[in-house]
């Protein structure tokens, strides 16, 4: 793992923003890895991702001097380190494609489940696995138990791999942009519980998956990645199938990957995902 820090940063637009950052780092002797920024000129913001060895660098003299300066400059900010990587846990129900991609690609420190299917797979891995039978009689009560172990666990980023259960809107607000999801991109033309099937008898020409950041209005959170496929005539159900697990594979995983990697920042119902 990388021995450096990232600085992500939103506020409002103005000029010199990028030489006042750059230079307070610059004072603390930071040698700078990679920087990106974006200019939103309808909503006036102003985005920023910074990385820098740490090799003789005070994070926390760092910290310090540039709280000063964000609060005189109405930022929005956080500077972590990368070897310091949120613990991750992986919520599946009978599908897990998306699992499988998960666990080989990160590292993960729980799965939570509702159905057995995934427990063998977990095992396999090392990962601690909970099965909750979850029904609408069970369903809150179901939820406080998975929080307290979550809690318990250290738990800062949910991935939702396939999971075909809807969180509440008190779940949710238990981790504001810390929720990722991942669906087919058919909605809302081909809704429902076959939509694969609907999609081929339309003749569709392409598919896609979303993968996205849960909030309380369903499959509507900010978006962090998207792909497509294109199909033809001689595809039929099982290669929409197939074609499309494997965009929710990928699309799930580089969403992870770059939330990880402090490469998302979230305005409104929007993100800037950084190179």
């Amino acid at each position: 793992m990388k021995d450096s820090a990232v600085l992500l940063i939103d506020c409002p637009d103005r000029k010199g923003l990028v030489a006042c950052v750059s230079c307070l780092l610059y004072q603390f002797g930071a040698n700078i890895l990679h920087a990106d920024q974006h200019q939103d000129p309808e909503a006036g913001l102003f985005f920023m991702r910074v990385e820098w060895d740490m090799a003789g660098f005070s994070l926390e003299e760092f910290r310090g001097e540039f709280e000063v300066m964000a609060a005189s400059l109405d930022m929005r900010w956080s500077v972590e380190l990368l070897s310091a990587r949120p613990k991750v846990a992986v919520f599946v129900s009978k599908t897990l494609h998306c699992l499988i991609d998960i666990l080989q690609r990160h590292e993960v420190a729980l799965v939570l489940s509702n159905h057995l299917d995934g427990e063998a797979l977990a095992k396999f891995y090392g990962i601690g696995f909970e099965y909750f039978e979850v029904t609408p009689a069970l369903k809150r009560e179901v939820e406080e138990k998975q929080l307290i172990l979550l809690r318990d666990s250290g738990i800062e980023l949910i991935v939702l791999a396939r999971y075909m259960q809807v969180l509440s809107p008190e779940f949710v607000r238990e981790y504001p942009n810390r929720i990722i999801n991942v669906h087919h991109s058919f909605l809302p033309a081909f809704a429902g519980a076959r939509p694969y099937h609907a999609a081929f008898q339309r003749g569709v020409k392409l598919i896609g998956a979303t993968s996205h950041y849960v909030t309380e209005a369903l499959d509507d959170g900010p978006i962090i990645e998207q792909d497509v496929a294109r199909i033809s005539h001689r595809d039929q159900v099982e290669d929409l199938i197939e074609k499309g697990r494997d965009l929710e594979r990928v699309v799930l995983s580089r969403a992870v990957k770059w939330h990880l990697e402090r490469r998302v920042l979230c305005y409104g119902n929007k993100t800037v995902v950084f190179d």
